[in-house]
C-alpha cells in the first residue's frame, strides 16, 4: 500500500475510532508528514483524496476539518406526533454539514458578485454545469434554453401570468394537484380548468378535447410520483399526452419534483419526448436539498425565453448568488449523486414498509395507491362518509393528515381521497400509524348515523 493511502486509512481509523470528531481539526500537514516519514506534498494528496470522498473539508488559511455526517446516529427525542401530512424532507436526511461546506465555499469564490446583482437567467457557471447535470435524468438541453428561478413557485407564478405564443389565455390542470399551483393560479386570476386524474391516469380522449376546445395555454402535469395521488404516468401516456400538446399547440408545463426519487431507470420525463418544443421542464431541489435553498432550474423553448426573463426581472432581479454558487460546487463535487442514492433508498424503504403494513390489514372498501419511491401513497374511498370527523378523530389520536380538499379546484372538491406521505414518518411510525388511519376511517364507513346530511 502506498503512504498515500496508508494516511488514509489512519484518518478514517482515526474517525471511525472517535479520536477526530465532526468539525475537529486534522493535525497539521507537517506533523502527518513527519509521523509517516513522508513528504508534504504526500500528506496533501491524502488530505485531497478525503476531501474528494466528502470525508473532511479544507477552510482557506486555517487547515482541514472533519466533516459530519449527514445521517446521523444520534437518537432524537420522540415525538408522538404521527404526521402523514408534510410535504417537506425529513430533517434527518438533509446535508446541512456538507452544504455548509459548500457555502462556505460559495462565498469565498463569489465575494465580489454578493454585492451586486447577476443575470436574471442566473449565474452562468451553474447554468453550465445544470445543462451537464439534467443529462442524468434524460434531459438534454441547450444552457441557453436554462433559467434558474427562485424556488419552482416562482417559476409556476411567472408562467402562470406571462402571455404565451399560442395566444391562448386557460390554464389546465390535474384533478387533483398540488394545491401550490391552485392557490398561484387564484390569485393570479388565471382562468383555470381541470382534469381528473385517478389511479389509473388520465383520460386521453378528455384531454384532447380540453387541448382543441378549451383555450388552453399550458397542462400543468406532475408525470412521476404525483401529488397527491402518488400515480406516474406509462411512457405510453407521456408519449401520447406530448403528441396532442404538438398537434393543438399547447405547452405542458412539466414539474418533476420527484425525479431525484425515481428507481426505474428506463422512466424518462415527458421532456425527453418532445420534438416541437412544446415542453417546459421544471427541477427543483428542495426535496432532497435544503428547502431554504430557494433554487429551481427550468427549461424552457426558445420562444418563451425574451418574456419569462422580462417578467423575473422586475419580480426579483435575480435569484440569491450564494445559493446559486452553493448549489454548483455541490453538482460538480458529485455528492448531490451519493445523496440521492441514500435518500431514494431511506423512502423506498418507507414505501414498502407501508404496503406491508396496509397489505396485512382487510378493509374492502378502501382503495390503496402505493408507489415505488417518491413522498405520497393515496387512500380511495367511493363511499359516503364525514371527512370532518375522520380528520377531527386522527387529530386527537396525534395523527396528522393533508386536507385533500385544498388539492382541488372549487368545482371538482371531494372529501374521497387522503394523501399519506412518509416524507416526515419513519417506519415504526407507519406501522404504528396506518391501522389506526383504515380504523377510524372504517369506523365512519360503518356507522350510518356518521353519513352526510343531504
Amino acid at each position: 500500500m502506498l503512504k498515500y493511502q496508508l494516511i488514509i486509512q489512519y484518518i478514517k481509523n482515526e474517525i471511525s475510532n472517535g479520536n477526530l470528531a465532526a468539525n475537529k481539526k486534522l493535525p497539521s500537514l507537517r506533523i502527518i508528514s513527519e509521523l509517516f516519514n513522508c513528504s508534504v506534498g504526500t500528506v496533501l494528496k491524502a488530505y485531497n483524496e478525503l476531501e474528494k470522498e466528502h470525508i473532511i473539508y479544507s477552510l482557506s488559511t486555517s487547515g482541514y476539518y472533519v466533516l459530519e455526517s449527514d445521517f446521523s446516529n444520534t437518537t432524537f427525542c420522540e415525538d408522538t406526533l404521527i404526521d402523514f401530512s408534510s410535504a417537506a424532507p425529513d430533517v434527518n436526511t438533509l446535508p446541512y454539514k456538507k452544504f455548509q461546506h459548500c457555502l462556505n465555499n460559495a462565498i469565498e469564490l463569489y465575494k465580489e458578485n454578493l454585492f451586486t446583482y447577476c443575470d436574471p437567467r442566473g449565474l452562468d457557471s451553474l447554468i453550465q454545469v445544470l445543462a451537464r447535470h439534467l443529462n442524468e435524468y434524460q434531459i438534454f438541453t441547450n444552457p441557453d434554453n436554462i433559467v434558474v428561478t427562485t424556488g419552482s413557485q416562482q417559476a409556476l407564478s411567472i408562467l402562470s401570468t406571462m402571455p404565451f405564443p399560442n395566444g391562448n389565455s386557460k390554464v389546465l390542470v390535474e384533478q387533483p394537484t398540488y394545491y401550490g399551483i391552485i392557490k398561484s393560479l387564484e390569485l393570479n386570476s388565471v382562468s383555470t380548468l381541470g382534469i381528473e386524474r385517478n389511479f389509473n391516469g388520465i383520460n386521453l380522449h378528455e384531454l384532447e378535447k380540453l387541448f382543441k376546445y378549451g383555450n388552453i395555454k399550458f397542462f400543468y402535469t406532475i408525470p412521476r410520483f404525483h401529488n397527491p395521488t402518488g400515480n406516474s404516468y406509462t411512457r405510453q401516456e407521456k408519449e401520447a399526452i406530448v403528441k396532442l400538446a404538438e398537434k393543438y399547440n399547447v405547452y405542458i408545463v412539466e414539474d418533476d419534483i420527484m425525479a431525484d426519487l425515481e428507481l426505474d431507470k428506463k422512466s424518462d420525463p415527458m421532456f425527453s419526448y418532445d420534438t416541437a418544443s412544446r415542453v417546459i421542464y421544471l427541477k427543483s431541489y428542495s426535496k432532497i436539498l435544503v428547502p431554504g435553498l430557494r433554487i429551481a432550474a427550468v427549461i424552457l423553448p426558445k420562444l418563451l425565453i425574451n418574456t419569462f426573463l422580462e417578467y423575473k426581472k422586475w419580480i426579483d432581479m435575480s435569484s440569491p448568488i450564494l445559493s446559486q454558487g452553493a448549489l454548483e460546487i455541490y453538482l460538480k463535487s458529485g455528492m448531490l449523486e451519493k445523496h440521492r442514492k441514500k435518500i431514494s433508498k431511506l423512502y423506498s424503504d418507507r414505501m414498502i414498509c407501508l404496503k406491508n403494513t396496509v397489505s396485512s390489514l382487510k378493509h374492502p372498501k378502501i382503495r390503496w395507491n402505493i408507489p415505488k419511491s417518491g413522498y405520497f401513497a393515496c387512500i380511495y374511498v367511493d363511499n359516503k362518509l364525514r371527512y370532518d370527523k375522520i380528520m377531527s378523530a386522527l387529530s386527537n389520536k396525534n395523527i396528522k393528515l393533508l386536507d385533500t380538499s385544498t388539492c382541488f379546484l372549487r368545482e371538482y372538491r371531494t372529501n374521497n381521497y387522503f394523501r399519506i406521505s412518509i416524507s416526515k414518518t419513519n417506519e415504526e411510525k407507519i406501522k404504528k400509524g396506518i391501522p389506526i388511519v383504515l380504523d377510524t376511517i372504517q369506523k365512519y364507513l360503518t356507522d350510518k348515523k356518521q353519513g352526510f346530511d343531504f
